[in-house]
């Protein structure tokens, strides 16, 4: 597992460094409950946790000991102590292979451990092994430790019982959030896995250290006696520290921790001190510096310089260190990734690390970037290794033999950008590729970087590491050492900013700070310039600029870096290069398989998507049918497009679209999408939400056209954000296609009056009463013409009644309703589904007119109606029990409206998902209900439970989503939560200024609300 270097900074250049002489290890102990392994290894020494926490044995112990080496150790805790025996001393002896790998230069240099709680334990264990192994590699470890540290390890439970340990053990695995009758708790009460460890053999064995223990004043868990091994003498100094169980070995910024710090430095620089009076370096520097007798001294060849500004990537160096030199398990490894994502810069760095840790082992370093640049380095290398080379003979198959060789010693050769395939492996036209070129030795690793996952697994099998972006961490220490102007890289949320722009990516950093260099600009305007215009963005992006780490002649330029990549899909594979066309015409994320054009076969298509896998410009998501496209590729897609001498399909890619000239290519990805966009129905909720904003990308990016099947796009889709409830943007999209129909004499009336339905609906439900009522008025004027008994005539005059409600014009609704009722009550029979709401809208007017009494005898009459006929999961007989229940409300029946509603929200928490608008709206309706009798904390918790997920799903300028965080505020005042009330009632009342007019009743209750509020304080 990774043992990770504090210091000296692993990335700095030691060359000219004083060499240490002490190595101190870190080993943490069991880790939390659901803790990242890696966040607990680093998180055990500093504080605060996270990246910005003071981790001090890499920010304060160096000055105290300056000439040591410090690493931290990490590994999975939870799997060492939840298993077996076994399974612990195989985690010891890692931690012993691990420490080897890093000190074979310097095998006698002394080394003090440092282990917090049970990682003490993991490090007695190991010095065991270490004393009882036959290899004489793990004895030089027990023979150069020197001093052990220890921070509350319980090396008894207190008394010198072995249960008594693992019950002590197990205790602290509770303390971490694991639970009584887990296995890990099991293994630990057992005790089995300690034997060694209380041996009295080991405790011999432990006379021959210099030994610290820290133990906690607050420490609840491990006592005193158990933090203790009780040796006699010296051998042991006991220091107590005022600080609890975990804080016993992390130091912020208090007086109290610093005080703890000075104590812990102290004793350090203590055994810091003897252990240079145990040891003679002089050994140690000859051993290091002696070579075996029968290799050949080692020589290097590595084209590009060292690279001063690289930072992060701790992780993939660690595990090219593992694989290669710890665990030995491969003698060929490839690193994959997207183009710009750092492969090479990776490599170099391995490949410096080696030369300066492996002093028996030489590095060559050949890019393949073509034919020409592998000849090239396959001369210089054999001139270099003075290789001879008779009269006609190949030096390429010259210098394979000679890397063949046993006697040439070990070796590291990287084969930097292998992205083309038939460059490596030939093809059938051109058999016979540079493969055959390099070298089988036992004594050889090689290591390849490319962009192609096929290279990759053909030249290393299964043996790859996929290379991502950076982390912020790593990209934010990036920035700051590519930039010249420093004072730039202390604005940490400008920084975020960018980083997050340019996606982590690490020529992206770089080209970004090239550009900022040169014009010397805040990274504030640079941002300006990214986010003005998509051409803008294009051409900053393009912008090629000097960079020493990467070849003489490559494009370094992000939106450039891809082109060659590009070019070699169109001609191996047309039907991914179209792919990768119709996706720049579309959003780049959450890419729908089903969304892709089907021109193929299906295993045509599958190979083409297998391509552009393969390339790293699509990644699939876990679903398996959705795909992702990192931001910059989109955009390089766009120059690549714009470069295109466009003659037919399908590899006719597109010129660049103009005002004078339609773009075949985006008209054809809009009728594509036109085509299999899915209707509103309920059933296809999910495909719609996935399509959605790839239709609006495409709608965006085809302003410029004026065809039918643009506004058809239009209205489809203001038909799903309609029923998502998304009114404000339904409004948008249903008048871009009313426009285009009315500038254009669509002729199909009864469409045309289906639009203007959903138009009003949608200003309906913005707030915009009067735009909704006139449009209403005008079709009920239309309709008119028909009987009146039809459908279609009584929905308007329906419609047009609940404009009237909302508007609080009441008589004028109560009018038509009642006219409406009595049409259907002469048509339709008592269970018409129609005629019932006809009547439960009626009843909501009286409602709202103060006539209770007449309201409640008309909607008990529909409810006992659809109780004999509807099963009790129905929608609408669900919305009459509603206002059945409002309706008791209204007349002081608060019990009998409760015990409804709390039946209703009782079936749809069975039957409907929790996001269900309805199940919501009745939780809703059940809470206001509770604060109106005064059950404060019922209504709260329902309030807080709808907030949460109406804002997840819903608009913030929704009108049921603004009610409900209205009368949460007015729930928490009702509980003396002032504070909280104004912060959300401040929100409520911007976002309905906004949107309501300013005599909107809804807008005047908030402000009053809030006002209300504010003279609580």
């Amino acid at each position: 597992m990774p043992l990770r270097q504090l210091h000296p900074d692993p990335q700095a250049d030691v060359a000219e460094a004083t060499p240490p002489t002490v190595d101190l290890v870190a080993v943490h102990g069991l880790n939390p409950r659901n803790k990242d392994k890696k966040e607990h290894a680093w998180d055990t020494w500093r504080s605060p946790p996270g990246p910005k926490g003071h981790l001090w044995l890499r920010d304060s112990l160096p000055k105290t000991l300056p000439d040591s080496r410090i690493f931290l150790y990490e590994y999975n805790a939870t799997v060492v102590y939840g298993n077996d025996r076994t399974t612990f001393l195989d985690k010891a002896n890692d931690l012993l292979e691990a420490i080897r790998i890093e000190r074979d230069d310097a095998k006698s240099r002394p080394i003090i451990f440092l282990g917090h709680s049970m990682g003490g334990l993991l490090i007695k264990q190991a010095l065991i092994n270490a004393h009882n192994h036959a290899d004489p590699k793990y004895k030089s470890i027990k023979e150069a430790t020197s001093g052990l540290v220890f921070f509350a390890t319980p090396h008894n439970g207190g008394d010198q019982m072995l249960v008594t340990l693992g019950g002590l053990a197990a205790k602290m695995a509770r303390s971490l959030g694991f639970q009584k009758g887990e296995n890990l708790v099991k293994v630990l009460e057992s005790g089995n896995m300690f034997s060694d460890i209380m041996s009295e053999h080991f405790r011999h064995q432990l006379l021959a250290y210099d030994i610290v223990s820290f133990w906690g004043a607050s420490d609840n868990i491990v006592p005193r006696e158990g933090a203790r091994l009780r040796l006699p003498g010296d051998h042991e100094k006991i220091v107590t520290l005022e600080a609890d169980h975990s804080g016993v070995c992390k130091f912020g910024g208090s007086e109290t921790d610093q005080d703890n710090l000075k104590l812990v430095r102290a004793n350090l620089k203590d055994l810091h001190q003897k252990a240079l009076r145990k040891c003679d370096l002089k050994t140690d520097r000859d051993a290091s510096s002696a070579l075996p007798d029968k290799q050949r001294p080692s020589s290097h060849y590595i084209s590009l310089a060292r690279n001063q500004r690289f930072s992060g990537r701790a992780a993939i160096l660690s595990d090219l260190k593992q694989r290669f030199f710890v665990r030995k398990e491969c003698q060929k490894l490839a690193v994959f990734g997207l183009g710009g994502v750092g492969k090479t810069q990776v490599a170099l760095q391995f490949a410096y690390w080696v030369k300066d840790n492996k002093p028996d082992y030489s590095v060559f370093w050949v890019p393949v970037v073509s034919k020409a640049s592998f000849d090239q380095a396959y001369a210089e290398l054999a001139y270099r290794l003075s290789i001879p080379i008779e009269e006609e003979q190949d030096p390429k198959e010259s210098v394979r033999r000679y890397l063949s060789l046993e006697s040439t010693g070990k070796w590291l050769l990287i084969i930097d950008n292998a992205d083309n395939s038939e460059l490596l492996f030939g093809s059938f036209d051109e058999p016979g590729g540079i493969n055959g070129y390099l070298p089988q030795s036992n004594n050889g690793l090689i290591l390849f970087t490319t962009r192609s996952r096929e290279v990759a697994i053909s030249a290393a099998g299964s043996d790859v590491i996929d290379l991502h972006e950076m982390n912020l961490e790593e990209a934010t220490t990036f920035l700051g050492k590519t930039l010249t102007n420093k004072k730039l890289s202390e604005d940490e949320t400008m920084v975020n900013e960018l980083l997050q722009e340019l996606t982590y990516l690490p020529l992206a950093i770089t080209q970004a700070a090239a550009y900022l260099n040169r014009n010397q600009m805040t990274i504030e305007k640079y941002l300006a310039l990214l986010r003005s215009t998509e051409q803008g963005m294009v051409s900053l992006m393009s912008r090629e600029f000097q960079d020493n780490t990467r070849y003489p002649g490559s494009q370094n330029a992000v939106a450039t870096t891809w082109l060659v990549s590009f070019d070699e899909i169109r001609k191996s594979d047309p039907p991914a290069a179209y792919i990768l066309s119709f996706i720049s015409y579309i959003e780049p994320k959450a890419i729908p398989q089903s969304l892709l054009p089907q021109r193929w076969s299906d295993e045509e298509m599958e190979y083409a998507i297998g391509t552009l896998l393969g390339y790293a410009f699509l990644v699939r998501q876990e679903e398996g049918d959705m795909f992702d496209m990192h931001r910059l590729v989109h955009i390089s897609i766009r120059v690549w497009l714009q470069g295109q001498q466009r003659t037919t399909q399908p590899d006719n890619l597109a010129k660049d679209e103009s005002p004078h000239q339609t773009n075949p290519l985006i008209v054809e990805t809009l009728q594509h999408i036109v085509l299999v966009f899915p209707n509103h129905h309920e059933e296809n909720r999910k495909l719609w939400r996935q399509y959605l904003p790839h239709a609006l990308r495409i709608l965006e990016r085809s302003s410029e056209l004026e065809i039918d099947e643009r506004y058809e796009l239009f209205y489809s889709i203001g038909r799903c954000l309609y029923k998502d409830r998304r009114f404000t943007e339904a409004a948008k999209a249903f008048e871009e296609t009313y426009t285009w129909r009315k500038e254009h004499a669509y002729h199909d009336t009864n469409d045309q009056m289906t639009l203007e339905d959903w138009l009003a609906g949608a200003y309906q439900n913005t707030g915009r009463n009067k735009q909704a009522i006139e449009i209403f008025e005008r079709i009920a004027i239309r309709r008119k013409t028909l009987p009146e008994n039809n459908q279609d005539r009584l929905l308007s005059e329906w419609q047009l009644a609940t404009a009237y409600r909302d508007d609080e014009r009441i008589k004028e609704a109560i009018e038509i309703l009642e006219r409406v009722v009595a049409i259907e009550r002469r048509t339709l029979v008592e269970e018409d589904n129609n005629r019932l709401a006809s009547e439960r809208n009626l009843a909501i007017a009286y409602l709202n007119d103060g006539r209770i009494k007449e309201a409640i005898e008309m909607i008990e009459r529909i409810v006992a109606i659809q109780r004999r006929t509807l099963v009790e999961e129905d929608n609408n007989r669900i919305a009459s029990e509603h206002v059945l229940a409002m309706a008791y409300q209204d007349d002081g029946r608060i019990k009998e409206a409760i015990e409804i509603l709390e039946r209703v929200v009782a079936i749809e928490k069975r039957t409907l998902e929790e996001e269900d608008n309805s199940r919501l709206t009745s939780e809703y309706n059940l809470a206001w209900v509770y604060l109106e009798n005064n059950e404060v904390q019922e209504a709260i918790a329902r309030f807080e439970h709808v907030v949460a997920i109406w804002r997840k799903t819903m608009p913030e300028e929704d009108y049921k989503r603004l009610r409900s965080e209205h009368e949460l505020a007015r729930s928490y005042l009702e509980d003396g939560r002032v504070q909280e009330a104004i912060i959300l009632l401040k929100h409520v009342v911007a976002v309905r200024a906004k949107t309501l007019t300013v005599d909107d009743s809804e807008r005047v209750a908030s402000q009053d609300l809030l006002a209300e509020a504010r003279r609580m304080l």
